[in-house]
């Protein structure tokens, strides 16, 4: 029985998977987990990268120690974020997360003196978002242009990592399809955007699909999944028809539909839906929102806990001080947030898909102003979780309505995988915004579609239609 390796990392932690096909049935063991986050360096919230190359090390090791046969290993992350690379395979830059605020302003620049938004969309289809890596690297153009004239390569962080593992450098389609450079239409890069930006060609190498070998990692193929982990959970949606749209719900919620063509309209871009790509050629075609990442900030800071390394906290003490009914020291859990929500009285919502709940200095004060801007503002903490809970299910619901606007398409469903699916409460909320059937599940969706591909790729099943009724099993 052939077995697989699924590392899949998101922005707060990361999970070793060993997946197997049995009895026509997916299923998978989690074999190593840890923790990820930021630190502050030079000025800049980064990722630590060589942490995070030693953590999925560490994980290899311990999945080979306990399933020796391993046949392939596939690594999938968040998208957007890079580094510089030289031939050496010396860094030249650091990892700045996307979060990090050094791309003010770079939007307005480079409508400004390079391309007007809807130009740039129609070319590239994707969303305005301030952490996109076109507006990341106008910034570090502007701050530090010797490592853009030291660097070789660009090489998305997933793909540093399989560099660090295999010693081969091999840039991948839907990561890069998140970077705002590619051309939509064609799947590789804009070189003549890329040069009216002032970027140098000469770093942006060819792309591989999903499911090709990079190399080896102590004597184990690594193939490339959907390297980008939204391209990897829609991949293990079970959707039972074309009028599902599927969320994935973790961090971020990405809601939205698969398609086989980019929409790049003058209306689209309007409405701001991003076109990424997908394994196999597909797209998926759908909208950014923030998510639950905003109830994850939450609980952090009534727990006290920093997410950047080395950040004040003064932002989130005075903010703590509104809710009548926080007890310090306490230990809330997603759970006593829930349950807290849910005997809470209502208060004014807020846009979840505003980018002022990016990374403000407290994401608790950040509620509580947005509220107070269209009413009345939180004042407890199930107030504050049941405002945040509705706010998402109505940014879902506004999603939903304008994505059949544009498609012509009357949904009738909403398939939910990731870590999410398993919030029954939020799922509840969005079924009552939307007025429609949510299926949730599976949970693990990320590294199920991680799977898919290196289990294609070995011949395990012919095709995507055939592993997802493995799926449904």
């Amino acid at each position: 029985m052939k077995k697989y390796l699924a590392i899949d990392i998101g922005a707060s932690s990361g999970r070793h998977i060993v997946g197997r096909v049995e009895n026509g049935k997916i299923e998978l063991e989690e074999v190593f987990r840890f923790v990820n986050g930021q630190v502050r360096k030079d000025g800049h919230d980064c990722w630590d990268i060589e942490k995070l190359v030693a953590s999925v090390k560490e994980g290899i090791d311990a999945a080979l120690a306990k399933e020796p046969e391993i046949e392939s290993i596939g690594l999938d992350t968040w998208g957007v974020d890079f580094v510089l690379v030289d031939n050496a395979g010396n860094l030249v830059s650091d990892a700045v997360a996307y979060r990090d605020a050094r791309t003010a302003g770079a939007a307005e620049e480079i409508e400004s003196q390079v391309m007007g938004f809807e130009e740039l969309y129609r070319r590239t289809g994707i969303q305005k978002t301030s952490y996109n890596t076109i507006y990341q690297l106008w910034a570090l153009k502007k701050e530090h242009p010797e490592q853009l004239e030291k660097a070789d390569w660009y090489l998305s962080v997933p793909e540093y990592i399989n560099f660090r593992l295999t010693g081969k450098m091999v840039p991948e389609y839907t990561h890069a399809s998140t970077t705002s450079l590619l051309d939509a239409e064609k799947k590789t890069w804009d070189l003549e955007l890329i040069e009216k930006l002032g970027l140098p060609v000469r770093i942006f190498k060819p792309l591989a699909m999903s499911g090709a070998t990079v190399g080896e990692y102590k004597g184990v193929k690594v193939v490339l999944p959907a390297m980008h982990d939204t391209g990897s959970a829609y991949l293990a949606v079970p959707a039972r028809d074309d009028k599902a749209v599927y969320l994935s719900s973790g961090t971020w919620s990405l809601l939205g539909v698969e398609m086989m063509k980019p929409i790049t309209t003058a209306e689209s871009c309007k409405a701001n839906f991003t076109n990424e790509g997908g394994a196999w050629g597909r797209y998926r075609y759908l909208k950014n929102i923030m998510g639950l990442w905003m109830i994850q900030s939450i609980r952090r800071e009534l727990n006290g806990v920093k997410y950047v390394e080395g950040s004040s906290g003064e932002a989130t003490a005075a903010a703590l001080k509104r809710l009548t009914d926080w007890q310090e020291g306490r230990e809330y859990s997603f759970m006593d947030l829930e349950q807290a929500a849910k005997a809470a009285a209502d208060t004014a919502l807020v846009d979840a898909n505003s980018q002022r709940f990016l990374n403000p200095a407290s994401m608790i004060g950040e509620v509580i102003a947005a509220a107070g801007e269209s009413g009345r503002t939180p004042e407890t903490v199930g107030e504050l979780m049941r405002c945040v809970y509705k706010s998402l299910a109505k940014c879902y619901a506004d999603a939903i309505k304008a994505m059949s606007a544009i498609t012509g398409v009357e949904y009738t469903s909403i398939n939910i995988v990731g870590g999410g699916s398993k919030d029954k409460y939020l799922n509840a909320l969005t079924g009552e915004a939307t007025g429609l059937e949510v299926i949730a599940g599976p949970t693990e969706g990320t590294a199920i579609g991680n799977l898919i591909v290196q289990m294609v790729a070995a011949g395990e099943f012919k095709d995507l239609a055939e592993a997802r009724k493995a799926i449904v099993r």
